[in-house]
């Protein structure tokens, strides 16, 4: 007969199975650090030598990593996504940032779409929040912080779309963009009416996903980043300009008076 004997869990798998799914649903996200041994222990409910086990054989997969003097870390896992060559690559090659708008494109909108159907209310709520949040900072004219919680909007629905091979992906493309990889986010917070547009265009997307209207969803997403395209390509465009223009400036300037 091909049954075996049941063997009790032992304490410390359980917890590290706990903590992967955490990490794995981004809960607990790259670079968070956990509660110290004592509380994290009185938490799980298990003593100090079984958290101690757990944590040593997370620590060796990689998920875990420990700071000298500082605590217990979750480990930079999305940093092997794209090796340092392939990133330096990105950064040299203009079409690079389109391919990636095209990429997200692509991504979002269907996470918009399964977010709309599949998302909790607590999803939503969270979503709502980054957007009311979005409100607010429009007010006191931050770029820094504008641009940040653009990126939280865009992250909080590809949460809320429940597929972690997505959710980690995205994290990493966003990485790169939060390191300035493809374009600087904070430019496009810098102008009046583009930020008028980025936030109508964000409410759109809020609003169609509270309504829980999985197309219009996709599609404010898709009109959204058409539109975060076309304004790069416009500076693109009004860059080259006008450096012909000064070009032309210098050379009129060295041939002096007739």
């Amino acid at each position: 007969m091909p049954f075996k004997p049941v063997e009790p869990e032992k304490l410390s798998i359980a917890v590290i199975r706990q903590i992967e799914d955490l990490i794995l649903r981004g809960i607990l996200r790259p670079g968070e650090r956990l509660p110290s041994e004592r509380e994290l222990s009185e938490r799980l409910g298990v003593s100090r030598p079984s958290l101690r086990d757990a944590i040593a054989s997370l620590q060796n997969d990689g998920l875990l990593a420990s700071k000298a003097g500082a605590g217990i870390f979750v480990a930079d896992v999305l940093g092997s996504a794209f090796s340092p060559a392939l990133t330096r690559l990105f950064a040299r090659n203009d079409e690079a940032v389109f391919d990636y708008l095209s990429f997200r494109r692509d991504m979002e909108g269907l996470a918009a779409e399964r977010a709309a159907r599949l998302a909790s209310d607590t999803d939503l709520q969270v979503i709502d929040a980054v957007y009311r949040k979005m409100e607010s900072t429009y007010v006191k004219r931050s770029p820094e912080d504008e641009a940040q919680l653009d990126a939280d909007f865009h992250l909080a629905i590809i949460e809320a779309s429940h597929n972690v091979i997505m959710l980690h992906m995205m994290r990493s493309m966003y990485q790169l963009l939060r390191e300035g990889v493809f374009y600087n986010r904070q430019i496009m917070f810098k102008q009046r009416t583009t930020r008028d547009v980025l936030l109508a265009q964000h409410a759109k997307i809020n609003a169609a996903l509270q309504s829980r209207d999985p197309q219009g969803a996709r599609d404010a997403v898709i009109a959204h980043l058409n539109y975060v395209e076309q304004s790069l390509r416009d500076d693109v465009k009004a860059q080259a300009n006008e450096a012909i223009a000064r070009q032309r400036f210098e050379h009129e300037q060295s041939k002096g008076p007739k």
